[in-house]
């Protein structure tokens, strides 16, 4: 089992940045693939990012944060990040760091989760 605790959310204007964090417990990260998903008021859940264990492999689920979100880990840190550039009032949401034993990342679906950290973007 992993606990994940997110972290860097805030309120920034339209065209800034933020860096998510996602600090996961235990030895067994790098066992894990890692995934960001995002949940805006009034909508699903949404699958935004994955990433395979060791790092080598990136999957984009959401075509309008390619090139602009950058998903990234540090097994000796046990932890992923999620950088943000050119972030838009659309992307306002709470984002969920997951944790998954899945081999798929196109299909990929949390088996952990983290409490999640909200981004607010201003227009």
């Amino acid at each position: 089992q992993v606990q994940l605790v997110e972290s860097g959310g805030g309120l920034v204007q339209a065209g800034g940045s933020l860096r998510l964090s996602c600090a996961a417990s235990g030895r067994t990260f790098s066992s894990y693939a890692m995934g960001w998903f995002r949940q805006a008021p009034g909508k699903e859940r949404e699958f935004v990012v994955a990433i395979s264990r060791t790092g080598g492999v990136t999957y984009y689920a959401n075509s309008s944060v390619k090139g602009r979100f950058t998903i990234s880990r540090d097994n000796a840190k046990n932890t992923v990040y999620l950088q943000m550039n050119s972030l838009k009032p659309e992307d306002t949401a709470v984002y969920y760091c997951a944790a998954s034993q899945s081999y798929s990342l196109s299909r990929y679906s949390g088996d952990y989760w983290g409490q999640g950290t909200q981004v607010t973007v201003s227009s």
